[in-house]
């Protein structure tokens, strides 16, 4: 996952001003904010909706914002980095090259533009049991291709070209790509015929469809342009297909200008409604330029976060949106696996300091999340009942939640494990300059608040070595924080931060602190296998009830979803489950 950064004068000033508001212990009645300018153009409503604020703010100049259309033809958006691969076989989930293969390249099931729903793709239908797509056993997925689709190189889709893209991903295997979305689940692929495709499975898996089918990873390229291009060479990238795309989505590829932009262009043989402008992704403007070139109308939209508000409220013929949540929670991860000796010299809790499940609860109980959402998210953000990301299926909105600190109790809590009132002293290592480095320093205000002579030193690193340290396998620090991956099922964030088992369960040991590892494991097991609905959501409201008096992570909040673009775009529309900036740019018109 490349972590999103963003840097400058603007970004330090407004993590000072979150922090002076952490300190102050500031808090808004409702969440609502109005602002007006001198003659009143500036309004900002909110409204809560299912827990979450949902915000927009449109400024307008003195003659209705109708001025000159900049770029007409073109729609202009600055990203904050670059991709490294624009091969769907090789891409890391959440890095930048996601952003372009989902414009031009398409699955055989797509998220819908609305909401969380499965809807057809390059497949002319969703697979169920009630269709009969999917067998009575849960193994045997079967998916009707669409005929007269074309590829951008002018050659036909058929199902031989969506088993080759599958079989690639398996067959090149790269490290560093999303190939286990596949490969950890997928037996068997076959042709049945030129427009039927069937995939058996390893075990029944609910998952499936929202976690591997719907994967930029299993986006369809065309077999001949590989083919043609070097071929598939087991554990190697492809260098044609690095930089080049061959897909069968509203977009082509015209020209990738590294460093500078990468330009798209209108496919016209397009099978679906096509898109309505070419495109132009400009890479990695700072946050000042990025904000600059908003208001000044060079771009049409701009990658964004909650602290981008200040900058660019008051802008005319600016909106800014934030609606819903992203699907990345802030955590702060708290290490059960650490070895001896490795810890800084100036910490001084025991290796075993969190197996102790009243020593994560204090944790939990003592931030103060309200002042996170409030100061470093500006408001757009909301809490999470410990793992599953609100709009995600399987989300219990009567599941305890974390969400007020409760100083007392965490006292009490750290009295009973014996570090109150002698205290102790604790490392967290964060990556510098940004809500992550925020997210660590209110937990230290948060702990150290507590009349227990608690110090945790905030070790605020650059990008690179904070990921040297995230890579470690034992991590050789009691605590980090980041964001999680964003996934469209629940499984997929209960296995990788929740199971004992799992990604993080071995890297961090959750079986030391667990009070029922087994349970917990059994539990998410279960629900992968389930394809009845109400029961599989059953299965997860029973793993988040547990999870908040067994927590193995602080999570901070689920970040707002924070954009900003000039108000003569038309048909603007997000989804956090779509790979950031959760656009999809073929929508759009102006």
């Amino acid at each position: 996952m490349t972590i999103k950064t963003t840097r400058g004068r603007w970004r330090l000033l407004a993590m000072l001003l979150a922090l002076a508001l952490v300190a102050a212990a500031c808090t808004s009645d409702d969440g609502a904010d109005t602002t007006a300018s001198d003659d009143g153009a500036t309004t900002t409503q909110a409204e809560e909706d299912d827990g979450g604020d949902d915000e927009t703010t449109t400024t307008e100049s003195d003659d209705g914002g109708d001025g000159e259309v900049m770029n007409p033809g073109v729609l202009v958006h600055a990203a904050d980095d670059e991709p490294t691969t624009l091969d769907p076989a090789q891409v890391e989930p959440g890095e930048g090259g996601e952003t372009v293969i989902f414009q031009a390249y398409e699955r055989l099931l797509e998220i819908a533009d609305d909401g969380p729903d499965l809807v057809p793709g390059l497949a002319t239908e969703v697979p169920s049991v009630e269709n009969g797509l999917i067998s009575e056993d849960g193994l045997t997925y079967t998916f009707p291709i669409r005929e007269d689709v074309v590829f951008h190189d002018g050659t036909p889709l058929t199902a031989d070209d969506v088993k080759y893209s599958w079989d690639r991903v398996l067959e090149m295997d790269l490290p560093e790509s999303a190939a286990g979305a596949l490969g950890d689940i997928v037996s068997e692929t076959r042709v049945v015929d030129d427009f039927t495709f069937e995939v058996d499975l390893q075990v029944p898996s609910a998952a499936f469809l929202n976690t591997a089918v719907v994967a930029m990873v299993s986006s369809i390229v065309s077999e001949d342009a590989v083919e043609a291009n070097g071929g598939i060479v087991a554990g190697e990238p492809n260098e044609y297909m690095q930089t080049n795309m061959v897909g069968t989505g509203p977009y082509t590829l015209v020209a990738w200008n590294r460093g500078e932009n990468i330009q798209l262009e209108v496919f016209d043989d397009y099978w679906g409604t096509p898109a309505n402008l070419d495109v132009r992704i400009e890479i990695g403007p700072t946050p000042d330029v990025r904000v600059l070139g908003l208001r000044a109308g060079d771009f049409d939209t701009i990658e964004a976060d909650p602290s981008f508000i200040g900058e660019i409220e008051g802008a005319e013929g600016v909106t800014i949106v934030g609606e819903g949540l992203t699907v990345e929670p802030i955590h702060i991860a708290l290490n059960l696996n650490i070895p001896d000796g490795v810890l800084p010299e100036e910490d001084t809790i025991p290796t075993d300091f969190f197996h102790d499940p009243r020593v994560r609860q204090a944790f939990n109980h003592a931030f103060d999340y309200q002042a996170f959402v409030d100061g470093a998210l500006g408001g757009f953000g909301d809490f999470n009942p410990h793992y599953i990301p609100q709009g995600i299926f399987g989300y219990d909105p009567t599941a305890p939640v974390y969400s007020e600190p409760d100083a007392a109790l965490a006292e009490e809590l750290l009295t009973e494990a014996g570090y109150c009132p002698d205290g102790f002293t604790a490392s967290v290592i964060t990556e510098e300059a940004n809500l992550f480095e925020t997210a660590a320093l209110v937990l230290k205000d948060s702990m150290e608040r507590l009349p227990c002579n608690i110090t945790i030193r905030v070790l605020a690193v650059a990008e690179a070595q904070f990921d040297d340290a995230h890579a470690q396998d034992p991590i050789e620090y009691a605590m980090w924080v980041k964001n999680a991956d964003p996934f469209a099922d629940p499984h997929a964030y209960l296995s990788s931060y929740v199971h004992p088992d799992g990604e993080w369960g071995e890297i961090h040991g959750f079986r030391n602190g667990y009070e029922d590892p087994d349970r917990i494991a059994q539990l998410i097991d279960d629900a992968e296998v389930e394809l009845d609905r109400d029961a599989r959501a059953e299965l997860y409201a029973e793993v988040q009830s547990l999870l908040y008096d067994d927590p193995m992570w602080v999570i901070a909040a689920q970040e707002g979803v924070v954009a900003a673009y000039r108000d003569w775009v038309q048909g603007w529309t997000s989804n956090p489950l779509w790979p950031r900036p959760s656009l999809k740019f073929a929508l759009m018109d102006k």
